[in-house]
């Protein structure tokens, strides 16, 4: 069954334990020590986090403290950008119903097991089930994986091959037996939980910098049994966690699936928005999924791959495409796109101006989507982090509480979280800052009492004052 997308799945709606919620949350997260809310890194791992690695993501507790510091009662709360499904997780687990938006079809799965509930004991003799079948298996995967790029199986491409051809047609066998299963759900599960494998199974590793060879990877063979490991691993993990937590203060939950520049339209209401949209670093976040993408059959065709960028934001050159003209309201950004124009010849693309430009055209449009059904006195927390080119620095976090000024909220303040190294491209020193910015939609009678008029069409705000840092 191959994954779809821009669909629109309600989870159950039922009445949150509230006695039991702030429990529950505090016995998943064990009380550690989180030396920046913005990011898990160097935090030790929570239930339900190594089904795949996500080292970026941030930490379920600052959803947690945005939800205690709300003015007004979370009862929704949205996530444009789910990831990993920190927000939507955390939310379960805070009695809070989550709507989030993934345009990543692997990620939108991965979200959806995490929520979903399940079966203990159905859920694990359907794991016998498949360990079984796959033993007597004997798929060719050649003809299982017949959309895949050459470079994915041995022999490869000039020498140079994804995953050896043993650990293929172990996959294969596994993804037969999956697709097998009469229970949707239980497919979904198995088929997310071996996508989390598939790279430390294969020939290559993939980071920040994008998907590289491993040093020495012709003389380290991967043996079929080290597939099995590895998925009767995470699987058992994975099981715990779900029977642990199967009691979730509140189990259902919306996921939409598509990009949320679109389905952000169709509205969403919600009483709180959190989340991280990817940073104007101009690194193409789906080459870090590209493996899974593939090997799981979400993408067949270099169209759908070409499809599936041109739906994420303009945060990134490596594709060719259009971007839209930089949003007006904001003197930080006009004063940037400005000098990166003025230096597009030392520049290493000479499209980065426009990608700016396009990346806070993109911003502009999600926070005005977001505002027209934010409950009145809500408030949105975004995590967001700073680019340099040519020793330009790209300021993102006040661009932004320029322009949702601009569109209509009040900025209640911008904290930086930590510092980050630059890439080589950028510079490479540890001077970037990562915030996260706190708006909030202000209710009528504020309105009033400062004078503001807001422009109903247009959704602009004349009002302007620098937000605190």
């Amino acid at each position: 069954m191959r994954p779809t997308t821009d669909e629109i799945e309600p989870g159950r709606q039922e009445t949150a334990s509230q006695g039991t919620v702030t429990g529950r949350f505090e016995e998943w997260t064990q009380g550690r020590l989180v030396s920046s809310l913005g990011t898990n890194s160097g935090a030790p791992k929570l239930p339900f986090q190594d089904w795949r690695h996500f080292k970026e993501a941030f930490a379920p507790e600052l959803v947690a403290r945005a939800v205690a510091e709300s003015k007004i009662p979370v009862k929704r709360c949205l996530d444009p950008f789910g990831g990993s499904g920190t927000t939507a997780l955390a939310c379960q687990f805070l009695g809070v119903h989550p709507i989030t938006i993934e345009v990543n079809p692997f990620l939108a799965d991965l979200i959806e097991a995490k929520l979903s509930h399940y079966d203990a004991d159905r859920l694990t003799r359907d794991f016998v089930d498949v360990v079984r079948s796959a033993r007597r298996s004997s798929v060719e995967p050649a003809i299982r994986f017949d959309w895949l790029p050459p470079t994915f199986l041995e022999p490869g491409v000039s020498g140079r091959w994804i995953f050896d051809i043993s650990v293929a047609q172990r996959i294969s066998a596994l993804l037969q037996a999956i697709d097998s299963l009469a229970n949707t759900l239980h497919r979904r599960l198995f088929r997310v939980l071996l996508g989390g494998i598939l790279v430390s199974v294969s020939n290559v590793v993939v980071n920040g910098k994008g998907r590289r060879y491993r040093g020495g990877w012709k003389s380290r063979r991967c043996e079929p049994e080290t597939v099995d490991k590895a998925f009767s691993d995470v699987v058992h993990r994975a099981i715990i966690d779900l029977r642990s937590y199967s009691d979730r203060p509140w189990s259902g939950f919306e996921l939409l699936r598509g990009d949320s520049r679109r389905l952000l339209r169709l509205g969403a209401p919600a009483d709180l928005a959190i989340f991280s949209p990817p940073y104007p670093n101009s690194f193409d976040y789906t080459d870090i999924y590209n493996v899974e993408l593939w090997a799981l059959g979400y993408l067949r065709s270099s169209q759908e791959n070409t499809s599936l960028r041109n739906s994420t934001l303009c945060s990134h050159v490596q594709l060719k495409r259009e971007f839209p003209a930089a949003p007006q309201g904001s003197s930080a950004l006009t004063s940037l796109t400005e000098q990166l124009r003025g230096l597009r010849k030392r520049l290493w693309s000479p499209w980065i101006p426009e990608m700016i430009g396009g990346y806070f055209y993109d911003l502009a449009g999600i926070l005005r989507s977001i505002y027209k059904t934010l409950t009145p006195s809500g408030n949105v927390w975004i995590v967001v982090g700073d680019s340099r080119y040519s020793g330009i620095q790209v300021d993102t976090a006040e661009i932004l509480s320029e322009l949702a000024l601009d569109t209509g909220y009040e900025v209640e303040s911008i904290e930086p979280f930590r510092s980050m190294r630059a890439s080589a491209q950028q510079g490479g020193r540890p001077e970037l800052s990562e915030s996260v910015v706190k708006l909030k939609k202000p209710n009528v009678a504020w309105r009033r009492r400062r004078g503001i008029a807001l422009n109903s069409q247009t959704g602009t705000n004349a009002s302007r004052r620098r937000p605190a840092r």
